[in-house]
């Protein structure tokens, strides 16, 4: 029932749903540059391989030259240039 009352009021007020839940939120700039919002950790990081696990799954970014910049308690930022982007869910959300 709480949850049915919580989802009216945040359409009222248009609450996106990463502000209130653990969903990522990813947003890619061009091929150069990527920021994840929500993600847990990071599992592994090479300048041609970075794996970012979050609360509902794990996203793969393949590339040349990845870095990892602008990193919060909530989100991170990767550039380089990105070649692929691979999703492996872990959660039904």
């Amino acid at each position: 029932m709480k949850k049915r009352g919580q989802n009216k009021i945040d359409k009222i007020l248009e609450i996106p749903k990463e502000v209130y839940t653990n969903v990522p939120k990813i947003v890619i700039t061009g091929f150069d540059e990527m920021i994840i919002e929500n993600f847990k950790g990071i599992l592994e990081y090479e300048e041609f391989f970075v794996q970012i696990n979050t609360y509902v799954g794990v996203i793969n970014i393949n590339g040349y030259g990845l870095t990892l910049e602008n990193m919060t308690n909530d989100d991170i930022k990767v550039k380089g240039k990105i070649e692929s982007i691979d999703i492996e869910r872990t959660l039904d959300e």
